[in-house]
């Protein structure tokens, strides 16, 4: 060029140079490019106006999801936003590789970013060539998605601070990996550290409580909410020299703190300190914002599930009863496993109430459902039932009330869609001579472990759950325990979780009841266990991680010697004894009759002889119900050792009448006039 010629106008240079300028409005949604740049976004060699859309069809579109997080990272830190672009054709297929370089600059009162910037071709390695092969195997693109891919994964499955912080601790960045790793907390208007690596334990101590005014980086980053990056030692001798000396002896060369932002709120700042000079380039950069505020969600996401595990453990701990002092002759174990989704609260319960004269009251039910409002329903319910109980009432009494209050409270909420009902299963228990009064409300029945280890399920009688019909009738049942034998009192969940049915789960359970030795805390483990793994429950244990529902189990064992839950003196022979009422209305329970004495003959070594006496049993239910007008009770009993047991079954009546022939005319349907 001549002296004194005028300079070429800068599109031409930038032409010359294979450089294109382009104008992004994004209140307008609009974006100017001049000839070179359409040519490079593969668009005729002419200026042109696009909008927002046809520009990003012309992109991949995992870049265009980057040139946003590097636009506003530009913009927080004031420094240049540079990207690396892929030009897509029609088919979806890479034509080049761009280099876009701008200085973007946020208007608040549109809320809107403007940019002004440069696009340039950068050269790619030929395929197929030694360094083509390199550049694929070693594409910082590549690998730094990867990156971000597995680390946004393995945060977003951490569920403490504890794993977040370790997980924080494993990454190891493309090309660059920090070898000290601190987080900052907020607490006020002090610093604290929430945890640490790299670092030897102690080594946090002057940083811990630091005031947030302090001339040190965390610090700055908290105050303004921007990134501070120290490439090397000098660097930050000279923008912090009040702390220097704190951060001296741990022989880092460079430093980058990022502000932790949730909601747009600073909740704390990362420090990941280098053992090697670190430059910070923007794509560096990049990476490093993209880790923070996956970070900052992850502890988020841990902290507040930290806080709602300790309320609803809290929450759940207040509901639950402590068990009380010993009851001479008896031992009693619970375990409560709430369910792993939502809150972790449910409407499953127990409780033992004092009653006079040394008796007590078990309970167990499940109010439907696993949110707060069941949580809260089971709290007022059980508050009723004791207090309906405290009065004295029998259990068939406790009952009808309770169920009628559920109804009252259940159709006086303000969602007239949201009807709730409870199971429930209420016993009085007499420790002096092991019967129980019981009544059941759509419950699960109990189950008695006898002293031989033989389970069996005690069919009792039992009404609709509670608050469905507020005028229900709840008939009572007794059942007799005999020393050493054990009542399992348990919700749905511990038999059908797993995808099991009532059948086979309680034969699931049936194997653990008969086959465990220990004591009455070992077997309520063992029955959890069962079911899905290490327990888990508020009276002894930590809460559970996963559950598919609320389990509450009550155990409650005649202490007897050698039945492994009570320390009695006296050692008696094993006894199996089962009892059942049929009505005259229920002939249907006659079924259940020969299941109960199947089940108490099921290791008796002569089948024809436990067939026989299975069908006798039936012939002889059958007769009372025809030819009495009364209800049928079942007593059957095996006594004696292996190889030496005897079987006596008893049918009886409870009218005083003697046995006659029906006749059409005489029979009287119930309730019938």
């Amino acid at each position: 060029m001549r002296t004194g010629e005028p300079l070429p106008a800068v599109e031409d240079v930038l032409a010359a140079l294979a450089t294109g300028l382009w104008h992004w409005d994004t209140a307008r949604g609009r974006v100017t490019a001049d000839a070179e740049a359409a040519r490079l976004l593969g668009l005729p060699a002419r200026p042109v106006t696009l909008t927002e859309a046809e520009v990003r069809a012309r992109l991949h579109p995992v870049d265009w999801n980057e040139i946003t997080g590097v636009v506003q990272l530009a913009v927080a830190e004031g420094t240049l936003a540079e990207v690396r672009i892929r030009i897509m054709d029609e088919r979806g297929h890479v034509i080049r590789v761009v280099r876009s370089r701008s200085k973007p600059s946020f208007d608040p009162e549109r809320r809107a970013y403007e940019l002004t910037g440069t696009l340039q071709e950068v050269a790619e390695p030929t395929p197929g060539t030694p360094a083509g092969r390199r550049a694929v195997t070693g594409d910082w693109r590549r690998s730094r998605e990867a990156f971000l891919l597995d680390a946004g994964r393995a945060l977003a499955e951490a569920r403490s601070t504890e794993e977040v912080l370790r997980v924080a601790a494993g990454l190891s960045m493309p090309g660059f990996s920090p070898d000290g790793l601190a987080v900052f907390g907020v607490e006020g208007d002090r610093l604290t550290i929430i945890g640490h690596h790299g670092q030897e334990p102690g080594a946090e101590g002057p940083f811990a409580h630091m005031a947030l005014d302090t001339d040190y980086p965390a610090a700055e980053v908290v105050r303004t909410g921007r990134a501070v990056y120290l490439s090397s030692p000098e660097q930050y001798r000279s923008r912090y020299p009040l702390t220097w000396p704190l951060a001296e002896g741990f022989q880092r060369r460079s430093w980058a703190f990022l502000p932790l932002t949730v909601a747009g709120r600073p909740m704390g700042a990362w420090m990941a300190a280098f053992a090697y000079p670190v430059a910070f380039t923007p794509d560096e950069r990049s990476v490093l914002t993209t880790v923070a505020r996956m970070l900052a969600q992850a502890l988020s996401r841990a902290g507040a599930a930290e806080t709602q595990r300790e309320l609803t453990e809290g929450l759940q701990r207040s509901m639950l009863p402590v068990l009380g002092p010993d009851i001479p002759g008896m031992s009693i174990a619970a375990r409560y496993v709430p369910t792993g989704g939502g809150l972790q609260v449910g409407g499953d319960w127990y409780d033992m109430i004092p009653l006079p004269r040394g008796r007590f009251a078990l309970v167990i039910g499940d109010v439907q459902g696993h949110d707060v409002r069941a949580a809260g329903l089971m709290g007022q319910l059980r508050i009723a039932l004791r207090a309906y109980a405290s009065e004295g009432h029998r259990p068939d009494a406790v009952l009808s009330r309770a169920s009628r209050f559920f109804h009252d409270i259940t159709n006086s909420g303000d969602d007239p869609g949201d009807l709730r009902f409870a199971t429930c299963y209420y016993a009085e228990v007499d420790p002096a001579t092991g019967t129980l009064e019981s009544a059941r409300a759509g419950h699960l029945d109990p189950v008695v472990r006898m002293a031989d280890g033989t389970a069996l399920i005690r069919a009792t009688t039992g009404g609709l759950p509670l608050g469905i019909d507020p005028d229900c009738d709840y008939p009572t049942t007794r059942l007799a325990l005999e020393p050493g034998d054990t009542l399992m009192l348990c919700t749905d969940g511990l038999v059908e979780t797993g995808g099991h049915d009532l059948h086979t789960g309680w034969q699931r359970l049936r194997v653990v009841l008969e086959q465990h030795e220990g004591d009455l805390e070992e077997l309520a483990d063992a029955l959890v266990q069962a079911v899905h793994g290490p327990s888990s429950h508020y009276t002894t244990g930590p809460l559970a991680d996963r559950r598919e529902d609320d389990i509450a189990v009550l155990l409650l064992c005649r202490d007897d010697e050698g039945c492994g839950c009570g320390d009695s003196p006296v050692a008696r022979t094993p006894v199996r004894r089962t009892m059942l009422s049929v009505a005259q209305a229920e002939p249907e329970r006659i079924a259940t009759a020969r299941q109960h004495l199947r089940d108490l003959l099921h290791d008796w070594p002569d089948e024809e002889q436990r067939d026989s006496a299975v069908l006798l049993l039936s012939e002889m239910l059958t007769n009372v119900l025809v030819h009495t007008d009364a209800d049928a009770l079942l007593v059957a009993e095996v006594t004696g050792a292996p190889g030496e047991r005897r079987i006596r079954v008893e049918v009886t009546d409870t009218g005083d009448d003697l046995p006659h022939r029906r006749r059409p005319g005489r029979w009287r349907p119930p309730g019938g006039a």
